[in-house]
Formats: structure tokens, C-alpha cells, sequence
């Protein structure tokens, strides 16, 4: 594989454009050594290192910091793990310009990695799911928390509610999936298409809660869901391929009263400490919303 394709793949949020620029200004090292050209062949065998130096992108002037409460969980000199509520978007997008994470990231600190619309932007959160993020305050631990995620090192887990009980109380879906070319704004899995991205989800079943004799008749279970892959609404879709959508997801999910986003909580996370190499593992509580609505789904 080309070295700059390879740093293209480890780190999607820059280019390969950006990428050819580091390699040729000498920021990036092969098995030790500099090495000057993209296009220079490596293998899985290969240590390749990016200097801390990385040439920088100017951010997109058009994106302003703005005063949004954050609830920081973490904070130091190389991330931030935050606490997003729902109904926030990540970062600023078409129809979304303001009131971003991003936007009051900016107002927050001047040290972000450098990233033109998703400044410190490591991985997203969909704008109805609640929980913890990781944020990059500079280069250097964007790239290497983008590897972790890469090479799964990182570990995600979700809260979320379904309706229906699975059969077995502990599973794994593992099911690839695509855009779905008919809804611009949704995935599908597809077994068979060579263009479909690996994607797995483990599951377990924390609570039963319901009857068939109650006013909804059916049934709901409380699961946590561990993220193996991360792609795009992967716990919504897969949920919905097994049979047991998420409770109030408009999209793929189960419309229910009293519900008015999808039931999906980002509880634990953990990953490896970019400058220390310790790992840090970090707990939130269910967002006030769900843990209202379930409380009164139990009366």
C-alpha cells in the first residue's frame, strides 16, 4: 500500500492531499527514517510514525465560537471527554451552522487539533445519541486516537432501549452495511454487496421491563451494546435487522409517546492516553430524559 494512502485510511478526517503535503515536508518517518515520498510502498510490517510538527490547516473562518455549556468530564493538555446532550450536532454541516459541539469548543480553548469544519473532532455522535466524546486539543493525539479507533483499541460502550426481548441474552450482530441508495440520511445492512463496510455490534440484555398484558402490550429490554466497528447509526440499524428497533428512533426505530429521540445513550468509554500511553476508562450517568422516561415506563 502507498504511504500516503495508508495515512489516509488511519486518519480520514485529513486528506490524502494533506497527507502527501506532510510526507513531502518531511513529517512523517518509515521504520525510523524520513521519507519524502508519498507514493513509496509500505507493509503491515512497517512502523510508520507522523512528527508532532504537522504542517497546519487555517480553520474555516466562517465557523464562530459561541458561548454552549459543555459538561467536561476530562480535560487536560491533549483531550477532552465530554458529556454531549442530545439534539446537539457535532459539527457545523449544511443546515447546521451554529450550535455545534464545535462552535462552543472554540469558545472553550484555543488549543484543538486543526481540522478546517471538525477542529478537535475525533469521532461523531449522532445529533439524538447523548453521552461521552474524546476531543483532540492538538495534532499529535488526533492522529493517535484516530489509530486507536482504527485498529479497535478503543472501546464504546451504549445504553439503548429496545422493544421486543432477544432470544439469547448475549449476542453479536455482525452484519456489513452501506448507504442506503434510496434515503440519503439512513444506512442498510446488505449481506452481499462488495461495497457494504464490515460492522459488528455485541450485545447484552441488562433489564426486561413490560408485559404482554400492559396498556403498549409488548415488552421492552434495557441492553448495552459494545461497538467492535463504528459506523454511521450502526446500533439503530442493527438493532432494526434483528427485529428489535430502538424506542423512539425516527429513522429505523419504534415511535412510542412520551419519547421525542431515540433511546441511545453513550455510557463508557475507554482508550489509551495519547502522551501518557495509559489507558483511561470514563462512566456517565443515562441522560436525565431517558432515565425519566424509563422510570415512568415501569409504573
Amino acid at each position: 500500500m502507498r504511504l500516503d494512502q495508508y495515512l489516509t485510511q488511519q486518519n480520514t478526517t485529513y486528506s490524502r492531499t494533506f497527507w502527501q503535503k506532510a510526507i513531502k515536508d518531511g513529517c512523517v518517518k518509515v521504520n525510523g527514517e524520513v521519507v519524502t515520498i508519498p507514493k513509496i510502498l509500505i507493509t503491515e510490517n512497517d512502523s510508520v510514525n507522523v512528527s508532532d510538527d504537522l504542517p497546519v490547516r487555517p480553520l474555516d473562518e466562517n465557523i464562530k465560537a459561541e458561548a454552549i455549556p459543555l459538561n467536561i468530564i476530562y480535560e487536560d493538555e491533549d483531550v477532552i471527554v465530554i458529556d454531549k446532550p442530545q439534539n446537539m450536532v457535532v459539527h457545523p454541516a449544511f443546515g447546521n451552522h451554529s450550535g455545534t459541539l464545535v462552535n462552543a469548543l472554540l469558545h472553550h480553548t484555543q488549543s484543538l487539533s486543526q481540522n478546517d469544519i471538525r477542529p478537535g473532532i475525533v469521532h461523531r455522535l449522532d445529533k439524538g445519541t447523548s453521552g461521552l466524546m474524546i476531543v483532540a486539543k492538538n495534532d499529535a493525539a488526533h492522529f493517535h486516537l484516530t489509530k486507536q479507533f482504527a485498529s479497535k483499541k478503543i472501546s464504546r460502550e451504549y445504553i439503548a432501549l429496545i422493544k421486543g426481548v432477544p432470544l439469547k441474552t448475549k449476542g453479536t450482530v455482525d452484519a456489513p452495511m452501506l448507504k442506503d441508495p434510496k434515503h440519503f440520511d439512513r444506512m442498510k445492512v446488505d449481506l452481499y454487496s462488495e461495497r457494504a463496510k464490515e460492522a459488528i455490534t455485541h450485545y447484552t440484555v441488562e433489564e426486561i421491563i413490560g408485559n404482554k398484558k400492559s396498556t403498549l402490550n409488548t415488552r421492552f429490554c434495557l441492553i448495552r451494546c459494545k461497538l467492535e466497528t463504528g459506523r454511521t447509526h450502526q446500533i439503530r440499524v442493527h438493532m432494526k435487522h434483528i427485529g428489535h428497533p430502538v424506542l423512539g428512533d425516527a429513522l429505523y426505530g419504534y415511535k412510542i409517546p412520551g419519547l421525542k429521540r431515540q433511546f441511545l445513550h453513550a455510557q463508557k468509554l475507554t482508550f489509551i492516553h495519547p502522551r501518557t500511553h495509559q489507558e483511561m476508562t470514563f462512566e456517565t450517568s443515562l441522560a436525565k430524559d431517558l432515565e425519566e422516561f424509563l422510570n415512568a415506563l415501569k409504573i
